[in-house]
């Protein structure tokens, strides 16, 4: 049941990131329609083990560093080579997943908003138990609503160039001098 709060709730389609669009003119194939929608990946002690394992390896193994210090431009989506940002690393995950049997209808890029107002990209993973966050700054795997972030937006399931909105109504905590 989608409608359950372990999912994020989606609205209509909306623009892709600027760097994402340009990582999909550079990776067609990273970013095709998905030929068959797999709603959500069941999620076992083996899958979970192995989310666990791909999200504590890619998180101790990329160093992060900004898309201004590597390659001179404010934002650059891109595979890392031992170096990246949120969205690089992300990417990564997206990748080996894949790799590793995972649908890619299910391994959704996806964009939020820190407390601070700084965006940053987050691997959602469609589940039959909630949509769960892999996140480069926590060790934790959670479910989307557990993480101390705004959702904006996410791939869409059935096409990886496609983005959707996400109508995170979630409380906001505003703080207000008197």
């Amino acid at each position: 049941d989608l409608s359950n709060p372990a999912f994020a709730p989606v609205s209509g389609a909306t623009s892709i990131p600027v760097g994402a669009a340009d990582f999909c003119k550079r990776d067609r194939a990273a970013c095709a329609a998905n030929a068959n929608v797999v709603e959500v990946e069941p999620l076992t002690p083996q899958s979970w083990s192995q989310l666990v394992a791909i999200n504590d390896d890619v998180n101790s193994t990329i160093v992060p560093e900004t898309d201004e210090d590597l390659y001179h431009v404010a934002e650059y989506w891109t595979y890392p080579d031992g170096r990246g940002d949120c969205e690089d690393i992300a990417l990564e995950k997206r990748r080996q997943l894949i790799e590793n049997g995972w649908d890619a209808s299910a391994l959704l890029m996806t964009v939020v908003r820190e407390r601070n107002g700084d965006g940053h990209a987050v691997l959602m993973v469609r589940t039959d138990r909630g949509d769960l966050v892999l996140d480069n700054q926590s060790g934790s795997v959670l479910l989307w609503n557990a993480t101390p972030y705004e959702f904006i937006k996410r791939q869409s399931q059935t096409d990886s160039s496609k983005w959707v909105g996400i109508d995170d109504n979630r409380a906001t905590i505003v703080a207000v001098n008197n």
